[in-house]
């Protein structure tokens, strides 16, 4: 029987967290430091990174960074590294929605989405898994969303690049579990982050979002920390290719 408290420890691990500066990428930062990792924050805001690390101590330490177009991921990769090691884990939480209407839409705030959303989650996983594979263990979390499965107004690129995230979560674990390395994904309902800061300012639009839920309210970010832990660590073992959607039952309605 193992024990239950080891499943969820992350001591010894470290792990590597895009999007860092705000939001779910802040608050996933949190979790595994107080859950034992060490954390790499990245992200381009070196104020609020810095704020972080003063924040979690010596857990935590930060990389400035751009993911846009022309991100150079061998390198990026070799700066994560230097803090704590190879990272075990790699969270995905980077992300942008533009938010235009479809006849708004051209073919840089596209092109802009997809990078952000779907090709550096590919390409930087890629660039970290050897060391992951090596060990024969290893972690990489990806962000899909509610837009993974259902179509949302004003979100055709963003919607198209999370639909994609579903696939490319499968395929990674197609290419690397057998090594040893787990690829999952999480799917946040709503929560209150500046990606969905529009929505929570329209208080009808929100209320109508919180009853569209099982539970009947819109997410809190400490609602994000179990699974993502979960995912993280050696409790899910036998876990890969899937996306655990969090929230509150919207896509079960």
């Amino acid at each position: 029987m193992n024990d239950t408290g080891a499943l969820f420890d992350l001591s010894g691990k470290t792990a590597l967290v895009t999007g860092a500066s705000s939001g779910l990428g802040r608050r996933a930062a949190q979790a595994l430091v107080a859950s034992g990792a060490t954390v790499v924050g990245l992200a381009r805001r070196s104020e609020t990174l810095q704020e972080l690390k003063e924040d979690l101590g010596k857990g935590f330490e930060l990389v400035v960074a751009d993911l846009g177009g022309g991100a150079d991921f061998a390198k990026i990769s070799e700066r994560a590294s230097e803090p704590f090691g190879a990272p075990d884990i790699v969270v995905h939480a980077a992300g942008v929605n533009l938010r235009e209407p479809v006849d708004v839409v051209d073919q840089k705030s596209w092109d802009a989405t997809i990078h952000l959303n779907l090709t550096v989650p590919f390409f930087l996983s890629r660039a970290l898994v050897d060391p992951m594979a090596r060990k024969g263990w290893g972690r990489v979390i990806t962000f899909a969303s509610l837009q993974t499965y259902r179509a949302f107004p004003n979100s055709i690129p963003y919607g198209a690049s999370k639909g994609g995230v579903a696939q490319l979560t499968r395929a990674m674990a197609e290419a690397w579990s057998a090594k040893g390395v787990m690829v999952n994904g999480i799917g946040p309902g709503f929560f209150p982050t500046e990606l969905t800061q529009p929505v929570f300012d329209d208080p009808q639009k929100s209320k109508k979002n919180a009853e569209q839920t099982c539970i009947g309210r819109n997410g809190k970010v400490e609602d994000i920390d179990g699974p993502l832990v979960f995912l993280c660590s050696p409790a899910s073992d036998y876990v890969t290719g899937q996306i655990l959607m969090v929230d509150g039952g919207f896509s079960a309605k």
